[in-house]
């Protein structure tokens, strides 16, 4: 089985995005430029005792993605405690709403977002009385 160990956010202003994430999430920063040979900057997204994964901030290597392109690649979400708070601290952070939010009924609720780089990403509050 192939597991998911790590991610990479490609990004065009590694500042920008870090301020961004570290606002948003919490995440903590780790700069792994040296290892890399290019701007890369490894992203704590949590206690290691608690499920999930780290990853990192990868300085974008083309072109960004265009507004309003279907999605092309991998999409992550991060789960959150309280889906209204994350979203007014992504908006407040310079996100935008890729795709409101909406019940995943009996389980969460789900939505998608835009990243100062212009990212797609998801965030997900469990919620069993979601409808």
């Amino acid at each position: 089985m192939g597991r998911l160990v790590h991610f990479e956010v490609h990004v065009d202003d590694m500042e920008r995005a870090k301020t961004f994430y570290g606002g948003v999430f919490a995440w903590k920063f780790e700069d792994w430029s040296e290892y890399a040979g290019m701007p890369y900057v490894g992203a704590v997204t949590g206690d290691e005792n608690e499920m999930g994964i780290n990853g990192a901030l990868m300085q974008r290597q083309s072109a960004p993605p265009e507004p309003n392109q279907p999605m092309n690649g991998y999409s992550c979400t991060m789960g959150v405690e309280n889906y209204d708070e994350t979203e007014k601290l992504i908006l407040d952070h310079g996100g935008k709403v890729a795709m409101p939010k909406y019940a995943l009924p009996g389980m969460a609720w789900q939505g998608y977002y835009t990243d100062t780089e212009g990212n797609v990403f998801g965030i997900h509050q469990p919620d069993k009385d979601a409808k």
